[in-house]
């Protein structure tokens, strides 16, 4: 009888309770380590597939701007043998607007600038000496195009934009001795020009500053 009470006397009970939760929170801990490392294998598998697509990615992004930068661009004009004396007087440049030839001793700024009024040819023409590339149009050009190609070039170094009342066509791109007419800033040839053309292997000086010039 003495020793049925002392196993059901109340210390035994608590030693019992307190054993009871300790079991308890040993399966939590050990539910907690489960939930835990398997979480940390799935990210761990996220982060290397992920990390794996993103090489993949910018793999294929670079090969997209080699094919760029080496293939051709469909129904471009091209100029050779162009002058690059520095003059104080107007050009008359056989080409609107021009691509190369004689032009101002100092460029137009051409640091992602937008200009909403007319520039001189001879600062311009400075400015593709540096290796930028100018996107001009007319009246007839319209108003969803050039906000698209004002975006892009404000986001680009070494380019610039600007109207030019008289050119042919609504939407050119020009860099030094290349010219592109397109008809929609969705052409992908717009994408092409700026990779193959700014700071581009036909630049008479590249790395040249398209900042400290004439700001229109």
């Amino acid at each position: 009888m003495a020793s049925a009470k002392k196993l059901n006397s109340p210390a035994a009970a608590r030693r019992a309770k307190l054993e009871e939760a300790r079991r308890k929170e040993r399966a939590r801990e050990r539910r907690s380590r489960v939930v835990t490392i398997t979480a940390a294998v799935v990210v761990v598998a996220g982060l290397v597939a992920g990390g794996g697509y993103l090489m993949s990615a910018a793999d294929e992004q670079d090969k997209a701007e080699e094919q760029a930068r080496t293939s051709p661009v469909t129904g471009e004009k091209s100029w050779g043998d162009l002058t690059q004396d520095h003059v104080s007087t107007p050009v008359d440049y056989p080409m609107n607007p021009p691509v190369g030839g004689d032009h101002d001793p100092v460029w137009m700024n051409c640091d992602a600038d937008v200009y909403t009024e007319a520039i001189r040819n001879e600062n311009a023409v400075h400015s593709l000496e540096h290796g930028a590339v100018w996107v001009t149009y007319n009246d007839k050009a319209k108003a969803a195009d050039t906000e698209a190609l004002a975006e892009r070039v404000a986001k680009t170094p070494y380019s610039l934009m600007s109207p030019v009342a008289d050119q042919k066509d609504p939407l050119m791109l020009s860099a030094w001795g290349k010219q592109l007419t397109v008809k929609s800033a969705t052409d992908p040839r717009v994408a092409q020009f700026f990779t193959k053309y700014v700071q581009g292997a036909q630049t008479p000086e590249p790395g040249a500053a398209c900042s400290g010039g004439v700001a229109g």
